[in-house]
């Protein structure tokens, strides 16, 4: 099993608990909780040593989680997650899993995500009707990023999920050609 899979399946059962456990609760605190301690760990070589060594011991990796977890005011679940995924030695996958986490969630609560590239900056009346556009071709609250292109000549590409929509200058004269090419 590759590590993405490993990495979506962890990530699809802490959405399962955490949105079951709390229907109606505040899932993107612990969301956030679980970034933070994502944050530490990436942050701190030290650390992420230690609870990623075989060397260490599985009793001191748990005593280190569960002090780190209440610093941070993490929830029970998460504690619980971060102890399982040392005992089963997946610490070191915790990015790809929060990674993974945050697309699951958003798919259960209504959201998709769209990268969206642009030619220059965009400002935020702009940020607005393009996230606005995408939600009503989509159906469902998107949640954007937004970057900048500087391979394109004018207008915007969104990528939402595996769906392009192609809204660039460069685009539009690539179906004008089909247009015309098709005609003749």
């Amino acid at each position: 099993m590759t590590s993405s899979a490993i990495a979506t399946r962890y990530a699809s059962a802490l959405v399962d608990v955490i949105t079951s456990e709390n229907p109606g609760g505040d899932v993107r605190k612990m969301q956030q909780q679980l970034h933070e301690f994502g944050d530490v760990l990436r942050e701190s070589v030290s650390l992420r040593n230690a609870l990623e060594s075989p060397a260490v011991s599985l009793s001191r990796k748990r005593a280190i989680i569960d002090r780190l977890a209440a610093e941070l005011g993490m929830a029970r679940v998460l504690r619980n997650f971060l102890l399982i995924l040392s005992d089963k030695r997946r610490i070191g996958a915790l990015n790809e899993i929060i990674e993974a986490f945050d697309v699951l969630l958003d798919e259960r609560l209504g959201f998709v995500r769209a990268d969206i590239r642009s030619a220059q900056e965009m400002d935020d009346t702009e940020k607005a009707a393009v996230a606005e556009r995408l939600s009503r071709v989509t159906g469902k609250q998107v949640r954007t990023r937004f970057n900048v292109d500087p391979e394109l000549i004018g207008g915007v590409i969104a990528r939402v999920g595996s769906t392009v929509y192609d809204g660039s200058v460069r685009g539009q004269l690539a179906q004008l050609a089909k247009r015309f090419t098709a005609g003749t």
